[in-house]
């Protein structure tokens, strides 16, 4: 074990912990519901581009992103550069209309808003299950991310790495809310920017240069400098498969579209659009290019998603891999706490309330059953994390997949089209559902396709036909007065 890099991260976990007893002192003022899971919409530009930021870059793009590219070269650096206009489009689709709408509703979860459009209890059902099965699936990756940087930059065994790092989460989550997220998000971001800037210095001094890191990367395998990759993975097909997975289809992730409702004003969301997009194109680039030159410092891993954490201890001074080290711990920490409050405002609010909505009233019994409903999903994930894949970036882009393929048009088409009904709403979501199930689970790849593109295809025109035969909703459409 590594004193000299534990010694920050302790210092880092415990800042973590007093932003979240700041954010609980603010709990006790105002309504539990809003205050709680939305910070009762308060954020400003700044702290809207990074929560939006680090809810979406996660333990992929800091662990398994830079270890595909550590495995495919350049090519994957290319590749990850799609992801730049995520935050441009969550904010610029959804943005102003959305929190609008969102406070005439006062909806607290996306499923609100859901329910506010299409009047259908047993489609705000469908999409609770699928929004906690996907969740589950979504963070599980993010502890294997945060066990397997404790177990490889400081020398602690995978499993009490995931102890530390699950129940740390957990209780800071479930103690501070929305609120905590956010605050710890803004400075997670920070710590994320000055990491990965840090690291990709040093990688690039470790290797020699630029020049000499790349004339490496040539020598142990030309393709690893080519635009299509190391085996040839970067088709075309893949590419664009790619750009819907993890760009276009961010619009219809719950736990970014829960950020559109939650800021102050519009002047937030313009400054949060510019401040977002500067900030993925920096920390995606960055990571990604440090884990491709990273073969040239390091030719033999084993395991691809070990490479960030063996650079830092391998390039940096230990105090600073120790400091480095809060970088992809902040990115995998806040997307885990956006994942478990949003899992557990769909358990509270749209399951439980739903059931019995003369509760609503009941603050004191409310608080305690959201901490403890987002404190047992932290320790639920924590289990189903305990025996890891090899590479947990397929693990994330199938759980990324499945909320897209039952979310974005129902979201996206109940904003816009106002003729849209629950009718079509729902044949999309159960469409979209099983297509990408069933072609995940037997990894089918139409034309190269990755299955997100046949399933939202599917899911759209399911959408059409099923509006033909539904009835209009109560609310014609979603559309600010």
């Amino acid at each position: 074990m590594q004193t000299e890099v534990l010694l920050p991260l302790i210092a880092y976990l415990l800042l973590v912990f007093g932003l979240s007893v700041y954010a609980y002192t603010r709990r006790q003022q105002g309504n539990f519901l809003t205050e709680y899971f939305l910070g009762n919409r308060s954020m400003g530009g700044f702290v809207l581009a990074m929560t939006l930021t680090a809810t979406y870059i996660s333990a992929s793009s800091f662990i398994g992103g830079p270890g595909a590219a550590y495995k495919f070269g350049l090519g994957w650096v290319l590749l990850a550069m799609i992801q730049l206009p995520a935050v441009w489009l969550s904010l610029g689709v959804l943005g102003k209309k959305f929190a609008i709408l969102a406070r005439r509703y006062n909806a607290v979860t996306l499923n609100d808003m859901l329910f506010a459009r299409y009047q259908s209890r047993l489609l705000v059902w469908l999409a609770s299950l699928s929004l906690l099965v996907a969740f589950l699936g979504a963070m599980t990756v993010q502890f294997i991310g945060g066990a397997r940087l404790l177990e490889t930059a400081a020398g602690i065994p995978y499993d009490t790495g995931l102890l530390i790092f699950g129940i740390s989460i957990a209780l800071y989550t479930a103690f501070g809310g929305f609120r905590a997220s956010v605050l710890n998000d803004a400075m997670q971001g920070l710590v994320m920017l000055l990491g990965t800037i840090l690291l990709l210095f040093a990688v690039i001094h470790a290797a020699g240069g630029l020049h000499t890191a790349i004339d490496k990367l040539q020598q142990i395998d030309p393709k690893l400098v080519s635009v299509h990759g190391g085996d040839d993975v970067l088709s075309l097909p893949f590419m664009a498969s790619f750009w819907i997975l993890v760009c276009f289809g961010v619009i219809g992730l719950p736990h970014t579209a829960v950020r559109c409702i939650s800021y102050k004003d519009s002047k937030a969301v313009h400054r949060g659009i510019v401040l977002g997009t500067i900030v993925v194109a920096v920390l995606m680039l960055g990571m990604h290019l440090a884990g491709a030159l990273g073969r040239a410092v390091l030719p033999d891993l084993k395991i691809p998603d070990q490479v960030i954490p063996t650079l830092m201890i391998t390039v940096l001074p230990p105090y600073a891999a120790g400091i480095f080290l809060a970088a992809p711990m902040a990115a995998i920490m806040s997307t885990i706490n956006a994942q478990l409050l949003q899992s557990s405002a769909t358990i509270v609010k749209d399951l439980y309330l739903g059931i019995k909505p003369d509760q609503l009233a009941n603050e004191r019994k409310l608080k305690r059953f959201s901490s403890w409903a987002t404190f047992v999903l932290g320790l639920l994930v924590l289990l189903a994390a305990w025996r890891p894949p090899e590479m947990i970036i397929w693990l994330n882009l199938l759980a990324f997949g499945g909320l897209e393929a039952v979310f974005l048009w129902p979201l996206v088409l109940g904003l816009y089209w106002e003729r849209a009904n629950a009718t079509g709403a729902l044949s999309s979501m159960i469409v979209g559902a099983v297509c990408y199930t069933l072609l995940a689970s037997i990894d089918l790849h139409i034309a190269g396709l990755h299955p997100i593109v046949p399933s939202l295809s599917l899911s759209l025109l399911a959408f059409y036909i099923g509006n033909r035969f539904g009835s209009p909703a109560r609310e014609t459409a979603l559309k600010p007065s």
